[in-house]
């Protein structure tokens, strides 16, 4: 008589995670712009000293600041990067300036498209809304050709094609599955596409749960156990950017980090101080201090 497969663990610690990324990876960070970010991984990949990264993206922030500063990227394929409120990304903007990053620009819109192409395996996304647009100039791997239906003029686009992809959601069980609230916005929407459109798949979460409390919102497990490669807890995994219901973006933080990028040396201190000396991602909340962690957390978590 045949007998269940006993289901597999995927539950890694975050340097072990980390480690899933090679030197060279196209590389896919869940998110948009200053919400919610896997920042607790990407402070464990420059701890590691990851290198020639290429990150592609929609809309990006911190993430991306943050590793350029860190020399581990390069290449960057995405329509933005910037702090918001808190000014341009300084350490992105002085390595391109320099020539030490190559930049790929998409329109916003156009750069989600290319992550549905991966999710759907085609070789390119067709798009009629280029024309006359420099982007469609100045990208050789965007092709023009005419559409073999009507004629009309288009371009095919390359998909996403990332290495892998990196998350950070509410909860998941030990197996990899995944929930995404039901009550959601882009970061969320986005961050769901994005795991469909790669085979290796790294979610980081607020909280590892029994499968059974998963059980019992099956419509909400967005991400299932076979999409995933690895699941990490991580607590305030994304800060100092926001968590959807979970808690608010760290302000002062995010000032404090604007403040140092904008300066070389004083960045390297910041570097020091909250990445590189934290041996872990317990030892950077311990930094940041639990009053603070309790002063921007959210009173209700909404599903």
């Amino acid at each position: 008589m045949a007998t269940r497969a006993e289901r597999k663990s995927k539950v890694k610690t975050l340097a072990e995670a980390a480690a899933m990324v090679n030197d060279g990876d196209r590389l896919a960070i869940g998110g948009f712009v200053v919400y919610q970010r896997p920042m607790a991984f990407l402070g464990e990949l420059v701890r590691q000293g990851r290198k020639d990264l290429t990150v592609v993206g929609v809309t990006n922030s911190l993430d991306v600041d943050l590793l350029a500063g860190a020399g581990a990227l390069r290449r960057v394929e995405t329509s933005y990067v910037g702090l918001e409120k808190h000014g341009l990304a300084p350490n992105f903007r002085r390595a391109v300036e320099a020539g030490e990053l190559q930049v790929v620009d998409y329109p916003e819109i156009l750069s989600m498209e290319r992550f549905r192409a991966s999710q759907e395996n085609w070789p390119f996304w067709p798009c009629y809304y280029l024309g006359g647009n420099d982007v469609a100039l100045r990208n050789p791997d965007i092709k023009a050709l005419d559409c073999p239906a009507s004629g009309r003029p288009m371009f095919a686009v390359p998909p996403a094609a990332a290495d892998v992809t990196v998350i950070h959601a509410i909860m998941g069980d030990r197996y990899g599955n995944v929930l995404v609230p039901a009550r959601r916005l882009t970061p969320q929407s986005l961050d769901i596409t994005l795991a469909r459109s790669c085979d290796r798949v790294i979610v980081t979460v607020e909280k590892i749960v029994d499968n059974s409390v998963l059980q019992k919102y099956p419509h909400m497990v967005e991400i299932p156990a076979y999409r995933t490669a690895a699941i990490v807890e991580a607590p305030f995994g994304a800060h100092p950017t926001a968590m959807a219901s979970m808690y608010e973006e760290d302000e002062a933080q995010m000032h404090r980090y604007a403040e140092a990028a904008a300066d070389p040396e004083r960045f390297e201190g910041y570097l020091d101080d909250y990445v590189r000396n934290c041996a872990s991602h317990e030892a950077y909340l311990e930094k940041i201090g639990i009053a603070r962690l309790m002063a921007i957390r959210c009173i209700e978590v909404a599903l």
